[in-house]
């Protein structure tokens, strides 16, 4: 068996990861993802795709599709994402990943398509539009994900089937055509995933359902406080050191993530002896979110003003993510015998 080719040699080890542009992003992005690609960006090549493709499938009507881009790009850049390191681009920016994707599509198969558990859900939010993008997501994922030969993809437990699919087609095509691609794996950088409780207590913030109990990196002071003034609580604790309800936990654990560890652990303790005050607990973690969110949200609002620098932002990636691709692609198609012509 033929050696997988190094197309990244003497280099950081390639990660890879896309979001689409649909929704707003919001601090379960931030500190679920966002975060550590910050971090990772100075010890990986890193390539962060918007996913306007993909966007596609539940989103045919394009007319809000350029600012919602912008408006993802901008708040990628506001967290702290370097455009200098990384490659930030557009998936309709890089050709190549059409042209995986199709060839992907010859080694994946209807049955295993309709059995994904994300395809059964858009069905049945969407059964008047189920196209065949839809049914082929997890090949344009894979596409995605292997064009650049990452082997690194930071991805969700809501995702881990996509990516075991993309490992499927590596296999697949590297047992028909050569070794050309290595398995990609989930990576979360030594971390645990943070998922970031709703403010109803019922599961985590989402960036299009339930806005109400989602904070958007978007919203601004009053709309904070107002939603988190809104988040369920109770009457309080009865007894000392009395689990917390988990509504009251998901509380806690915001607070955690935006305020200091004092502050934190004056509320635990008014809450073990059963004085905490649940109005002063929402009012603090109000104030604190706001501090947190509020120069992400102007930075951002700074960067979709100027149109010019974005614009230089998705040129400069898609130049990054094209010669990665290209040079995929030259040795896809050696392998797969489509090189019918000699290079000048």
């Amino acid at each position: 068996m033929k050696q997988t080719k190094n197309m990244n040699p003497g280099h950081q080890e390639i990660v890879m990861s896309g979001i689409r542009p649909t929704g707003f992003l919001h601090i379960g992005n931030y500190f679920g993802a966002l975060k550590n690609y910050i971090k990772m960006q100075d010890e990986y090549e890193c390539f962060f795709m918007i996913a306007d493709l993909h966007s596609l499938t539940t989103h045919p009507d394009t007319k809000d599709l350029k600012p919602n881009v912008h408006r993802v790009v901008s708040e990628h850049i506001a967290c702290g994402l370097d455009p200098e390191k990384v490659a930030l681009y557009c998936q309709s920016h890089v050709p190549q990943t059409a042209e995986l994707y199709l060839y992907l599509n010859m080694l994946a198969y209807k049955g295993e398509l309709e059995k994904t558990p994300t395809f059964k859900d858009k069905v049945r939010l969407q059964p008047e539009n189920v196209n065949a993008g839809l049914l082929t997501y997890p090949v344009l994922q894979a596409a995605d994900i292997i064009l650049h030969r990452a082997v690194a993809v930071p991805v969700g437990k809501d995702q881990e089937q996509h990516l075991e699919m993309a490992r499927n087609f590596v296999k697949r095509f590297n047992h028909r055509y050569g070794e050309v691609f290595p398995e990609p794996q989930a990576f979360n950088f030594a971390n645990a995933l943070v998922k970031v409780p709703s403010l109803d207590g019922k599961g985590k913030m989402s960036k299009s359902e339930n806005q109400l109990a989602t904070i958007y990196l978007s919203d601004d002071d009053d709309l904070i406080r107002k939603k988190i003034k809104k988040a369920k609580t109770d009457s309080g604790p009865t007894e000392q050191n009395a689990p917390k309800p988990d509504y009251i936990e998901n509380i806690f654990n915001l607070m955690k993530l935006v305020s200091s560890e004092e502050v934190v652990a004056n509320f635990e303790s008014a809450y073990r002896d059963c004085t905490i005050r649940y109005g002063d607990l929402k009012k603090q973690l109000g104030e604190d979110m706001v501090q947190f969110v509020r120069p992400i949200r102007e930075k951002a609002e700074a960067i979709r003003q100027d149109e010019k620098y974005l614009k230089e932002v998705l040129a400069m990636g898609a130049e990054k993510a094209v010669k990665s691709a290209a040079a995929t692609m030259k040795i896809v198609r050696e392998v797969m015998g489509l090189n019918y012509f000699p290079e000048k």
